[in-house]
This record gives structure tokens, C-alpha cells and sequence, in this order.
């Protein structure tokens, strides 16, 4: 078991599985007698929810983490060459891409079974922001082991970054050492250099020179293409998103929108119920007050009879 194993799969969890694993995988290196692997795993930082949805980003849609960080790259290159008018155009390719990959992160941590607020989302779009803007955040938000948001305060450098010494990541390959130019035979100069072999060296040094050239040319160019096809890219995938998004909200508006009509017949039907009561009513009330008339009428005659009864009775009397 290697820290680096170890690594890539807790900054994968959720937030709330990381403690568990963690100790888990510290467990198992304790039976495997490692106490520096222990000690290691120990010291990895539980990252933040925010952290963790940038992660998730990472390793679900890697190619489009990177188009961002070569974009920013394309930014900080083209802010000496390129015109206002096309300047705004890329950062506005910009905004749209930050946008995008922000809107994907919260609809992968939603399909991992974990909702995202508004607060989470500003702070992934931060890190994004940061990471497009910054490269070592960028570096950082690549690793795939984020342990906390980062923001950028457009003075240079992201802030909040994590500590990253914790984290381990691979180690760079070595590169190859530069080859040496060949010497010159001892003792040949080019005072003791006949005219003839002078102008075969002067054009063999010309053709190297016009060689190296072109192959410069070749790869500024193959540079060029590439940055291009990956701002296409990006551009598609910023465009396939807003696409997916207004498919959404149409279909969102289609059932509000049936069920505004749904509640609208219901209205409908109790207003008509609300109207046909109100007649019963009426009748009804009618129907009380006469009633009620009927009973006065009847305890007026009532009373009148037996006062008759009583006069009767006294004249007898």
C-alpha cells in the first residue's frame, strides 16, 4: 500500500466517509507494521465540501479541467499580443467555461447523492477562477487532492491554497541531460582551415541553422493549432452545456406550466362549485327567514289565545 494509493482514494469520498476510511487505511498499514505510512496517512487533511466537489470535477471530467488551465495559460500569453476587442472575447469564453464547469461539479456531487448550495457552488466557482487565473492553483486543482476552496484576488497569486506538502503527488521524471555539441578536432582551427572546407562548415552550419528554424517554426505552430482546437473544445463543451441548461429549463417551464393550467381548471371548477353554493345558500337563508317568521307568527297566536283562555276564565269567575 502506497501513500499516494491512499491519497487518491480518500480525496475521492465524500467529506463525510474521509475520517472513516482514513482510519481504516491507517488500520491496515499498522498491520502491515508501516508506522511511517501510518503516521503519513494521519497527517492528510479532511477537505472541505467545496474541496471535494472540485476533486469530483477533476476525476470525472479531467479533459475539460485541463482546457480551463490552458486557457488561462492562453490569457496570460495573449494579454501583451491581442487587441481589447479579442481580449474580451476570451474572457468571455472565460466566464462562460468558469460557468459551465461550475454548473457540471454541482450536477455530479447531485448525482453522488450530495446537494450543493449556493454558498458551495460560489466557492467551487472561486477555486475555478483561481485555478484558471493562478498556475501553481491550477497545479493544486489538477492533482485531484484539494483540501480546501481557493479565491483569487487578481493581484497575482490565489490565496487560500492548501497545503500541498501533506498531499503526496508523483514525482516529476527526470529529464534527459543535454547532449554536448562535439568538439573540434585537436589542434584544427579555423586559421589551418582550407577556403574550401571554411565555406562546407560555414554551410553546413547554415543548413543546421535553417533546420532548427523551421523545426521551431513546425512546433509554434503545432502549439498554435492545438491551442486553438482546445479553445474550440471548449468552446463546444461551454456550448453543449448552455444547450443541455435551456433543454432543462424549457422542459421545467413546460411542467410549471401544466400545472399552472392544471391549478387553473381547479380553480375554475371551485369558483363554479363557490357560485352554485352560494345560491343554495341564499335559497336556504329564504327559505330560515320564513321559517322564522312562521315561528313568530305561530308564538303571537299563541299568545293571544291563551290570553282569550284567561279572559274567559276570569269573566267566569
Amino acid at each position: 500500500m502506497e501513500l499516494d494509493e491512499v491519497a487518491d482514494e480518500l480525496y475521492a469520498v465524500p467529506p463525510d466517509e474521509f475520517m472513516a476510511l482514513r482510519t481504516a487505511r491507517q488500520e491496515d498499514a499498522r498491520a502491515a507494521g508501516d508506522r511511517a505510512l501510518v503516521k503519513a496517512i494521519g497527517g492528510l487533511p479532511k477537505p472541505s465540501t467545496a474541496a471535494w466537489v472540485c476533486n469530483l470535477l477533476v476525476r470525472e471530467k479531467r479533459p475539460e479541467v485541463e482546457g480551463l488551465i490552458e486557457l488561462g495559460q492562453l490569457l496570460r500569453e495573449a494579454q501583451e499580443k491581442l487587441s481589447g476587442e479579442e481580449m474580451r472575447a476570451l474572457n468571455a469564453q472565460r466566464t462562460k467555461l468558469i460557468s459551465a464547469l461550475t454548473r457540471q461539479a454541482v450536477g455530479l456531487a447531485r448525482d453522488h447523492g450530495h446537494r450543493v448550495s449556493t454558498s458551495i457552488a460560489d466557492q467551487v466557482e472561486d477555486t475555478l477562477r483561481a485555478a484558471l487565473a493562478d498556475p501553481e492553483a491550477g497545479a493544486a486543482l489538477l492533482s485531484g487532492r484539494l483540501t480546501s476552496g481557493m479565491s483569487y484576488s487578481g493581484l497575482g497569486t490565489a490565496t487560500a491554497r492548501p497545503d500541498l506538502r501533506l498531499v503526496p503527488t508523483p514525482k516529476p521524471e527526470k529529464r534527459p541531460e543535454p547532449t554536448a555539441a562535439p568538439r573540434k578536432p585537436a589542434g584544427r582551427t579555423e586559421a589551418t582551415e582550407s577556403a574550401a572546407e571554411r565555406r562546407e562548415r560555414e554551410r553546413a552550419e547554415r543548413r543546421k541553422a535553417a533546420e532548427e528554424k523551421r523545426r521551431r517554426e513546425l512546433d509554434d505552430a503545432q502549439r498554435v493549432a492545438e491551442e486553438a482546437r482546445a479553445a474550440v473544445e471548449e468552446a463546444k463543451a461551454a456550448a453543449e452545456e448552455q444547450h443541455r441548461d435551456a433543454e432543462e429549463q424549457e422542459a421545467r417551464h413546460a411542467e410549471l406550466r401544466a400545472r399552472v393550467d392544471e391549478l387553473a381548471d381547479q380553480l375554475a371548477d371551485a369558483e363554479r362549485a363557490e357560485a352554485e353554493a352560494a345560491v343554495v345558500l341564499k335559497r336556504a337563508q329564504r327559505r330560515t327567514a320564513a321559517a322564522d317568521r312562521e315561528v313568530a307568527d305561530a308564538d303571537e297566536a299563541l299568545d293571544r289565545a291563551l290570553a282569550r283562555v284567561q279572559a274567559l276564565a276570569d269573566a267566569e269567575d
